[in-house]
């Protein structure tokens, strides 16, 4: 291929493998809730897990600093990378091969994504990453400002979408309870009826389930290995069939803001610390009290869906928000060079993400499942975390040992052995290794 090939050590940007390795950690905070506590847990802690005290401080952190803003970090990481390839290899004279290059990488990313979601994990991102990876291509070359604006458009049409499907939920159930008291009277429904009632069996079982429903979402979690790949099929090929679901396009968004932010220097920390400070606490004042006035209504009013309905349309503005003073606190510390150690660690699970994003899912399967310790639904909101920390952990030690003695991890070296079609090299190198442990700007 001309001498291409997968980035060297002198091709990284580091602060960005920092901010991954940070979103990746922070994931996991989000994840174990879908893999420890029934689905609708996530919006209202009443339905298990706990919704006082510590469960009920877990909620708040949770909602507020972390639910959807990791996943925005991770996905202005992965649109920043896309770009960063594709400017790489169009350097090196790749000219249509980089597109191509691309387009395998997104392929066995998406073909990773859906041996993950099948065989180990339901909530994968990867497909839908891969499918949107592929989007992205004619959109690189675009300008940032462009690149932002698309990006504030998509943010408010989800705004909207949220606020239509608020008004749309409501009007489902004022119907559904119409067709009920026209059933208990015999009466005939009409054809609207029947579909109110039957879209709104399907979303009661998601906002308010009965014991009856959590009794069956245990069911599906327990058993063998093989009982939970047949079980989970179902709702992984529907998720595969709606790529671009509300979350899709939210991880869209912020694949934009991340390549206009490093093509502007943002995340290549060539901005000064003033900079990043000024993005810290301008996201920050915008996102916290906006975020934890949403987190407080919900919970002054029960966490009862219908009065809740529109309390988090204010979701999108705050993630965004809070996404942005993250990386700005984050590329602070890079800038100044503060907490070499951690940093070093950070970069190191930042480098070795689709590994480590692998290997904590296997984890939830072992701690939560039937074919496991069977613990899902067993543990409080705030215990869950006792499992998180103990996954971060384990990636933030053999990370960096790894590296010590490998340039990519496991599942890296596969991908990109796959994409370029040759087997590229694993070791580290003698020379390379005098370098010292990875260590970040």
């Amino acid at each position: 291929m001309n001498g291409l090939g997968p980035a060297g050590k002198e091709d990284r940007v580091l602060s960005i493998d920092v901010l991954r390795g940070v979103a990746l950690l922070g994931i996991a905070l989000m994840n174990i809730i879908f893999s420890g506590l029934p689905m609708a847990a996530d919006f209202n802690p009443k339905v298990s897990g706990g919704a006082t005290g510590l469960n009920l401080a877990a909620f708040f952190v949770q909602y507020v600093l972390f639910d959807g803003k990791m996943r925005g970090l991770f996905s202005m990481m992965f649109g920043a990378s896309t770009w960063l390839l594709t400017d790489r290899l169009t350097r090196r004279g790749a000219g249509i091969e980089a597109a191509e290059i691309i387009g395998r990488r997104m392929l066995w990313l998406m073909l990773f994504g859906m041996v993950h979601a099948y065989l180990i994990w339901h909530g994968d991102i990867l497909y839908p990453y891969a499918l949107l990876g592929l989007v992205l291509l004619p959109m690189l070359p675009a300008s940032p400002k462009k690149l932002l604006i698309w990006a504030g458009v998509i943010v408010l049409g989800m705004t909207g979408m949220s606020i239509f499907q608020g008004y749309k939920i409501n009007k489902t159930h004022d119907l559904a309870m119409v067709a009920e008291k026209a059933l208990a009277a015999g009466k005939t429904l009409t054809d609207e009826q029947k579909d109110a009632k039957k879209e709104w069996e399907e979303t009661r079982k998601y906002v308010t389930p009965t014991a009856e429903d959590l009794k069956k979402e245990r069911g599906r979690y327990s058993g063998s290995w093989g009982h939970l790949v047949a079980e989970r099929a179902g709702l992984v090929k529907e998720w595969h069939s709606t790529p671009f679901y509300m979350s899709g396009w939210d991880m869209f968004a912020m694949m934009l803001v991340g390549i206009a932010l490093m093509k502007m220097g943002v995340l290549g920390v060539e901005k000064s610390s003033g900079f990043y400070g000024r993005m810290m606490l301008g996201g920050y004042g915008f996102g916290l009290p906006v975020g934890s006035i949403a987190a407080w209504l919900a919970w002054s009013q029960g966490f009862e869906p219908f009065q809740t309905v529109f309390v988090f349309t204010t979701y999108q503005a705050a993630r965004v928000a809070m996404t942005l003073g993250h990386a700005g606190l984050l590329l602070l510390i890079c800038r100044q060079r503060w907490m070499p150690g951690l940093r070093a660690r950070l970069g190191a699970v930042g480098q070795t993400a689709f590994s480590n994003y692998i290997l904590h899912s296997v984890i939830y399967g072992l701690v939560f499942y039937g074919y496991g310790f069977g613990l899902f639904d067993k543990l409080q909101r705030y215990q869950l975390y006792y499992v998180v920390v103990g996954m971060w952990v384990v990636s933030l030690v053999i990370s960096p040992i790894w590296l010590r003695y490998y340039r990519f991890g496991p599942l890296e070296w596969g991908w990109r052995s796959l994409t370029y079609g040759k087997r590229v090299g694993m070791r580290v190198l003698v020379e390379e290794a005098a370098q010292g442990v990875y260590i970040t700007p």
